[in-house]
């Protein structure tokens, strides 16, 4: 069989299975099986090698590391913290709690690495407070999952890791290039709630006292202080990604046990066990993939499709353009992190072959499958923010298109100016990262 008919059976199948309702991660695996018995020189039992061989992976023991950090931290109460700082920081601009909502989910990214644990911690908090002060369901929902997407893109990330780890890219040079992008979604939504405000008469408060600002700061510091360790532990060298997961989860355990003391010994068993279901599943997800991965790449079909587009003749613009519209198509239907090893691993070769650089490319794919996240049907962060603000998804779609569309102006910004998310890693890493 030729890379096309293999690239055909494979993506058809799963495409089919996808349609069917067959969880992704089941219909990854079993979209492998028609190929390795077609194929005389495969067998089944290479499906199975392959999978275990993609758990055999150090770097992804951070994966359910930093999900339990995420967890201990919204158990320990942290998002309190964060929320007060918040509303002393932006609480009087017009739709006080809508930038609230936006600046804590900036503050709880550098914390936790997950979307998903943020659309959960922070939208219980905050949708049935934005509701209660007379913003529309829709908007507060809306807002809540747009703005919990920077979780994955602000550092430490849980996506970043993945994708570090099976690129071979620097993951302290992700997490440095993944900075400036987050400000800058996080201003887009900022502008956007400004301009809902004014036209809708959402509620402004009253300014907070220098005072009441510097308890807050005090308060939220030492949670704060989380980002700090973790991403200049990585860029020091002091100690590895996977290193670092562990150093996070020992620190929030630290925090909310002996510090805030609103973690309690019988809790423990309830978050670990959350800990544990979450991170199956993903790492389920993994070894599935990769064995679709490992299909794809013996079939030289990433090759057959580098020949393909260099007939093209796009640029490092052109390519970033196409690779963005790639995932944010896929991140509609699967999860972020099989996207990476199925997509990602497809067209890292197309990039380098016109010269991209690998972070570049990275973060580009990062950002594109984290607006995945609140575009239906996948949108996990949407699906769990409407849940909690009660109303049905489609109801809160106009509001997301509405804040959705700025945000891809700023990833358009990113393909576009390369260097705006270099210049970090180039000045913090300078011999690692050319």
């Amino acid at each position: 069989m030729g890379p096309g008919e293999v690239a055909a059976i494979l993506f058809g199948t799963f495409g089919i299975l996808v349609a069917l309702r067959v969880p992704v991660a089941f219909a990854l695996g079993l979209a492998v099986v028609p190929v390795f018995f077609i194929e005389d020189r495969l067998t089944p039992v290479l499906l199975m090698r392959e999978m275990f061989k993609s758990y055999n992976a150090f770097i992804l023991l951070a994966v359910p590391f930093f999900l339990l950090a995420a967890n201990l931290m919204n158990a320990a109460g942290i998002t309190d913290r964060l929320i007060r700082l918040a509303r002393a920081m932006v609480g009087h601009l017009p739709g006080g709690v809508g930038h609230v909502n936006v600046v804590v989910s900036m503050l709880f990214a550098g914390t936790s690495g997950s979307s998903t644990a943020d659309a959960a911690g922070i939208g219980s908090l905050l949708i049935p407070q934005m509701k209660k002060e007379g913003y529309d369901s829709s908007f507060a929902v809306a807002i809540t999952a747009c703005s919990s997407v920077m979780g994955v893109i602000i550092p430490p990330s849980i996506l970043m890791i993945v994708w570090g780890g099976l690129m071979s890219v620097s993951i302290g040079g992700l997490f440095l290039a993944g900075v400036i992008p987050g400000i800058l979604i996080a201003g887009s939504q900022m502008v956007t709630v400004y301009i809902y405000a004014k036209r809708r008469g959402y509620p402004v408060h009253t300014r907070s006292t220098l005072v009441e600002l510097f308890r807050a700061a005090a308060g939220a510091s030492l949670a704060l202080m989380t980002p700090l360790i973790i991403v200049g532990g990585i860029v020091g060298g002091f100690f590895t990604p996977t290193e670092a997961s562990v150093v996070a989860v020992l620190y929030s355990l630290f925090l909310g046990m002996f510090i805030y003391r609103t973690i309690t010994p019988r809790q423990l068993p309830h978050i670990l066990y959350d800990s544990a279901r979450f991170a199956a599943i993903t790492l389920f997800c993994i070894g599935t993939a990769s064995a679709f991965g490992w299909c794809l790449a013996y079939f030289k079909i990433p090759a057959t499709l580098v020949a393909y587009i260099d007939q093209l003749g796009l640029g490092v613009i052109g390519i970033g353009i196409m690779c963005a519209l790639a995932f944010l198509l896929i991140g509609m239907f699967i999860d972020a992190i099989p996207a990476i090893i199925i997509l990602g691993t497809v067209l890292f070769p197309v990039t380098q072959h016109v010269g991209m650089h690998p972070i570049h490319f990275g973060i580009i794919g990062i950002m594109s499958l984290a607006f995945g996240l609140v575009t239906p049907p996948y949108g996990l962060c949407l699906l769990i923010s409407a849940a909690i603000g009660k109303i049905r998804l489609i109801e809160a779609l106009k509001d997301v298109v509405v804040i959705l569309l700025p945000m891809i102006f700023v990833l358009l910004i990113i393909i576009l100016v390369p260097d705006l998310i270099l210049a970090l890693p180039r000045w913090l890493m300078p011999n690692f990262i050319q």
